[in-house]
């Protein structure tokens, strides 16, 4: 079955969270998301599935750019401004499951994170790592 449930991603009607219910703003400043609408919806054409909603922390940041992703540094030619900690991302499930397995996942922010992140992460993992809200 296609990551967007077969809905279409990017507002489809098929953006339900790992709890089931429907799937909550990750942010919009920064703007985030595989289709730069503030949620972490998908497609078949995310090929990184970005659909965990994390609050990233300097740590996390490091542990990214260590592994060639750097998120802290600003990109005015693509309109990013880099990532701070507190800021809340639409981070790659395998990604965030790699920072997991390395001691550095970020925290999750359960609602506004896609239940297409299940195809990568644990649900009992994502709540060790959930904020409170």
């Amino acid at each position: 079955m296609p990551r967007d449930g077969g809905k279409g991603g990017g507002g489809g009607s098929e953006r339900r969270n790992v709890l089931g219910g429907p799937l909550a703003e990750c942010s919009t400043a920064p703007m985030t998301g595989f289709f730069r609408n503030g949620c972490c919806d998908t497609a078949a054409q995310d090929l990184g599935s970005h659909t965990v909603c994390v609050v990233v922390t300097a740590e996390f940041l490091a542990y990214s750019r260590s592994c060639g992703n750097d998120l802290s540094t600003p990109l005015p030619e693509a309109g990013f401004e880099g990532l701070r900690p507190g800021d809340r991302w639409c981070l790659c499930a395998p990604r965030w499951q790699q920072a997991l397995a390395h001691g550095h996942a970020p925290k999750v922010v359960l609602r506004a994170t896609h239940h297409a992140a299940l195809e990568y992460c644990s649900l009992a993992e994502l709540r060790r790592h959930a904020v409170e809200e």
